[in-house]
């Protein structure tokens, strides 16, 4: 009887968590130690200096309007493929699947090859000339949404797949068309999944470089973005202001996430004190 209740007394839960602890604390603090390692290296004349730098201010304007146009045409694509991919079953749904991952497992450098090739090796190149895409600000556009749609994409199915069909079965039967089912009640209840989707779009696109490299260049005061500011800064050993321009684009990035996530976390408060959860 002892050794029964022994053996059926519940084990303790720490070891199990203070290990699950550790183990993300080590990534966590590698996350905050690079961080404090750029901020221990740079001093306020750095920034004042990068901010009187025409360039830096022409590329910090283009990193923010191209990310935006970026972050919309993303949207704009991925909600129709989003929502086909969990609402519908069709032949070929697994290539279609697979061809979306293509932007995400491929190296960003081989992105922008692909785009480069694109507009300047095969017919397309006949528009190029004629409205010059590759090597201007259209491509820095292009090859950030070539990359972060394929984000959006995942976000949305799976902000879909979450939704019941049920709600919109009830709107068909009640007079609705497809369209306006779509319209009246699946956008509605995914706002939160496309606020989300589009946060992370324009973050991405806000630090998109390989694909932007390769395919817009490295051009002052033409195609660059703060990516590649970084990258001209470091070219010509000025590291104080390569540090500088990532102290920024850190600050942009934590403080568009933190805020739009502050934004989602008062909007489900105000459902559930509001009873619509």
């Amino acid at each position: 009887m002892t050794s029964f209740s022994a053996a059926s007394r519940p084990k303790s839960d720490v070891p199990f968590y203070t290990a699950l602890a550790i183990l993300g604390a080590s990534y966590l603090a590698l996350i905050v130690a690079m961080v404090a390692a750029e901020l221990s290296f740079a001093r306020p004349s750095d920034f004042a200096r990068i901010f009187a730098d025409a360039n830096i201010r022409y590329a910090i304007r283009l990193s923010v309007i191209s990310s935006t146009i970026t972050t919309i045409l993303a949207l704009w694509v991925s909600v129709p493929i989003a929502y086909l991919m969990s609402r519908s079953d069709f032949r070929g749904k697994q290539l279609v699947d697979a061809i979306v991952d293509i932007p995400i497992v491929l190296p960003p450098l081989v992105v922008g090859l692909c785009l480069l090739i694109l507009f300047r090796q095969t017919p397309l190149r006949f528009f190029d000339d004629r409205w010059p895409v590759a090597f201007h600000v259209p491509a820095v556009i292009l090859a950030q949404f070539a990359v972060v749609s394929a984000f959006a994409v995942r976000t949305l199915r799976a902000t879909f797949d979450e939704i019941s069909p049920r709600q919109e079965q009830v709107a068909l039967t009640l007079g609705c068309r497809r369209a306006q089912a779509f319209w009246l009640v699946v956008l509605p209840e995914a706002r939160y999944g496309l606020l989300s989707a589009g946060t992370l779009a324009w973050a991405r696109a806000f630090g998109e470089f390989g694909p932007v490299l390769v395919f817009a260049g490295a051009t002052r005061q033409r195609t660059e973005v703060l990516p590649v500011s970084v990258y001209l800064e470091l070219s010509i050993g000025n590291v104080e202001g390569a540090v500088a321009v990532s102290l920024v684009m850190i600050a942009v990035s934590l403080v568009v996430l933190v805020t739009v996530r502050a934004v989602m976390r008062g909007h489900v408060s105000g459902d559930i004190i509001g009873g619509r959860m």
